[in-house]
């Protein structure tokens, strides 16, 4: 890691590290929906101008929101060596698929088809782009999502949905998933509110099977209305997760995490520019190291995150 980037993790006020010359971003890109979808999928490509054997991150949106949203993220990536794949789902305010659609109550499962449909018509959607295709390094492919969008991800890693019996249901891992950066993913089923419970059926996790590499993202001031708990709901994922996690907590953190959702979101509750910086930084670390063992930029940030003064969250990790 850069000594800029050290300088950033220990200093919110100081410069970010410099950037690759620039960004394109192709949208929307189609893949055929299928019949039962009743749309074809819209994807926004994001890619770095320059560089070659590129890493590829899938973005899955939170509730509402769009391949146009989490800028904050998406471009930070794109500029700093990733491919960025945002799909739209059925969900976005952009479609405005009525509740009484007959697609409404299975949206969370056309979310998880969305993703294998974005990594299944990859050569369609770097082919968008000129010149991307023999640019990227398709057996590098991470997965990040912000909450419901961490949700339909993290079945990719091995998370499974319960019955109304408590059974796992179907096994949904992407073997051509590496790693996950999960932002704000939501906890245990056990003790949603009534509503939640009534309409939210998907929210019934099971982590016993999420073995995949993940770093799990958390705000110590996140008050879900779906659970009768406090914060520590968001913390489950790493708590009753097998394998390789990273829990990074942080301080005064609401669900927007500070703004990841956008530049000027008036959904955002929490806004600070210092904290959705640390996020860019954090988990592009995160996302270089995961994706290539050699790479010594998620160790680096984690201690300069140890050493700030005055750190905007803290670390932990377990290799079990």
């Amino acid at each position: 890691m850069s000594d800029s980037t050290t300088a950033t993790l220990n200093d919110p006020a100081a410069p970010a590290p410099a950037a690759p010359a620039g960004v394109i971003s192709v949208r929307p890109v189609l893949l055929p929906g299928g019949a039962a979808r009743g749309a074809d999928l819209q994807v926004r490509v994001s890619a770095p101008t320059e560089g070659s054997d590129l890493p590829v991150v899938l973005f899955s949106h939170g509730f509402g929101q769009s391949m146009d949203d989490y800028a904050p993220l998406a471009d930070y990536w794109a500029a700093h060596g990733f491919v960025v794949l945002q799909p739209t789902h059925l969900d976005s305010r952009t479609l405005a698929v009525a509740p009484e659609d007959p697609r409404t109550p299975h949206i969370w499962r056309f979310r998880i088809e969305d993703l294998t449909r974005v990594l299944d018509g990859l050569d369609t959607l770097l082919a968008a782009v000129p010149g991307l295709g023999g640019r990227v390094d398709r057996d590098r492919v991470a997965v990040a999502g912000h909450s419901w969008g961490a949700q339909s991800v993290s079945t990719l890693l091995g998370a499974r949905v319960l019955t109304a019996d408590g059974v796992p249901g179907e096994d949904l891992t992407d073997p051509r998933v590496k790693a996950g950066v999960l932002f704000a993913l939501t906890g245990l089923g056990d003790e949603l509110t009534p509503f939640a419970a009534e309409h939210f059926s998907f929210m019934r996790p099971s982590f016993d099977a999420m073995t995949a590499p993940a770093l799990i993202v958390a705000g110590d001031h996140d008050q879900s209305a779906l659970s009768t708990r406090g914060p520590d709901w968001f913390v489950d994922p790493y708590l009753y997760s097998p394998g390789a996690k990273s829990l990074l907590t942080l301080y005064g953190a609401e669900h927007s995490l500070g703004g990841i959702n956008g530049y000027s979101s008036t959904a955002t509750t929490d806004e600070n520019p210092a904290r959705v910086a640390l996020l860019q930084q954090l988990s592009t670390a995160y996302l270089r190291s995961a994706l290539d063992p050699a790479d010594a930029a998620w160790q680096d940030a984690a201690a300069a995150l140890a050493e700030a003064p005055s750190p905007l969250g803290k670390l932990e990790s377990k290799d079990a």
